[in-house]
């Protein structure tokens, strides 16, 4: 897995042309449209697409909660899919403070995002650019079943 702020310059970590795009309105109800992004790129039947959809609608979320996106501004979804990964990028409005992977208590009604990002994908990041941030993560097509122990 990538550092969480690293910024990769060989390109592996930026979108690219044949991505499937979508600029939302920072609201919530465009979580539910950054989830049909991925149904529409990749299919219900692709293999990463449970993963894939839950780990967009975190990061939409978290462009709408916790940026400036979700202050009247927009939001974009890159979805990427090919033979060896699928990543997602989000990129939003920016926040004061970089994304956190923080523990949240027990009792918290947030702070999972991140860290199911990390705990779900094969590597993940973000980069800062001009008050915006993209956070993005991928998942590799050759992962081990969930019931596999390592």
């Amino acid at each position: 897995m990538a550092s969480p702020d690293s910024n990769h310059a060989n390109g592996d970590d930026q979108p690219g042309a044949g991505d499937v795009v979508a600029r939302l309105p920072g609201t919530p109800s465009q979580v539910a449209r950054a989830r049909q992004l991925v149904t529409a790129a990749l299919g219900r039947d692709h293999p990463l697409y449970d993963e894939a959809v839950l780990l967009t609608s975190e990061l939409a979320t978290n462009a709408v909660l916790h940026t400036e996106s979700g202050s009247g501004g927009s939001f974009t979804v890159t979805v990427n899919s090919t033979a060896t990964a699928v990543r997602v990028f989000v990129a939003d409005g920016g926040s004061e403070q970089p994304p956190c992977v923080c523990r949240a208590n027990a009792r918290a009604t947030s702070g999972r995002g991140l860290p199911l990002i990390e705990a779900l994908s094969d590597r993940w990041g973000f980069t800062r650019e001009e008050g915006a941030t993209t956070v993005w993560f991928e998942m590799s097509h050759d992962r081990l079943p969930a019931q596999v122990a390592v």
